[in-house]
């Protein structure tokens, strides 16, 4: 299917809800989000998931399977903003984290690593005005 084969319709999508990071342990995984990158859950789903409102933006840890959903790491990254991607990589490599890359696009300074399912996430900071 094409752009020109899409239809519009009546649907007004007026913001994002929140943002799913599949999880194997909710326990765990909730562990590492509240210890190591330093966010709070606010909103428990019973023994499923888990939101942390950080910033503007719900990340929700969901114990997919019990959804009925296999898992699978997130591949495509979720971007973290920090003031100082060094500073913060240095505090989190000091917590064992490991890190793939970082690097500077020209616009961001960029870490990636990854939560202990796999998930990609980045510490992100932009320094250029777009």
């Amino acid at each position: 299917m094409s752009q020109s084969d899409i239809t519009p319709s009546a649907v007004a999508i007026t913001g994002i809800d929140f943002v799913a990071i599949p999880v194997r342990d909710l326990q765990a995984s909730t562990r590492f989000y509240e210890t190591v990158l330093g966010v709070r859950g606010d909103y428990r789903w019973a023994d499923m998931g888990l939101e942390f409102q950080v910033g503007n933006v719900t990340l929700a840890l969901m114990e997919l399977e019990r959804f009925g959903i296999p898992f699978r790491a997130n591949s495509a990254p979720i971007a973290l903003r920090v003031d100082d991607v060094a500073t913060a990589r240095a505090r989190l490599e000091a917590a064992g984290i490991d890190f793939a890359e970082q690097f500077d696009s020209g616009v961001c300074h960029q870490a990636i690593f990854h939560d202990p399912d796999g998930n990609t996430l980045i510490l992100h900071h932009r320094y250029a005005s777009t």
